[in-house]
């Protein structure tokens, strides 16, 4: 897109987007030393644990663990690795599909996860949901669903990825 074409922000819109940036920022960082300080853990392990916790079946495929969290599929696995081997969780063969695997919460899964949990939902409730009025969480909840399906959207059309620097680009002759 020429500069001529670009759709700049507008004051408001900068300083909303500079919130924003800032909160994105921010937000992981204090959640990972809330995990790290009272849990011993990191995020993403809390996240793969609370997603096998949480899930009607005992097991779950890494695929579905993955689409669940909407990671990639190699940092999922280099991560399950490292959860087997502090015995979260342990890996056994697909009784549907012998070539996949399951993965399944260890009795210390099932512990860290229950231990962590309070802590984590304290932190989430103080620093996210007790700072915001009914409204303003009203709003979160309406606005966050259409920008992750904005992003969603870019993900599946490959023009939008066109448009990403380091992606793949579109060369035309002027």
């Amino acid at each position: 897109m020429a500069a001529d074409e670009t759709r700049w922000l507008d004051d408001k819109e900068q300083a909303l987007w500079r919130i924003i940036r800032e909160f994105l920022w921010q937000f992981p960082s204090a959640m990972d030393r809330q995990l790290s300080v009272d849990s011993s853990m990191q995020t993403g392990e809390y996240s793969v644990l609370a997603v096998l916790s949480e899930g009607p079946a005992t097991s779950l495929r890494p695929a579905d663990i993955a689409d669940n969290l909407r990671w990639d599929r190699s940092r999922l696995s280099h991560l399950l690795r490292r959860m087997e081997a502090k015995g979260m969780i342990t890996r056994c063969s697909d009784s549907t599909d012998r070539r996949g695997q399951q993965i399944e919460l260890t009795e210390a899964g099932w512990k860290t996860i229950r231990e962590a949990a309070p802590s984590h939902v304290t932190f989430i409730r103080e620093k996210l949901f007790d700072s915001l009025d009914q409204h303003e969480r009203a709003a979160l909840e309406t606005a966050l669903p259409k920008i992750l399906s904005a992003l969603e959207t870019c993900e599946s059309d490959p023009s939008c990825k066109a448009s990403v620097p380091g992606g793949p680009q579109n060369c035309e002759e002027d």
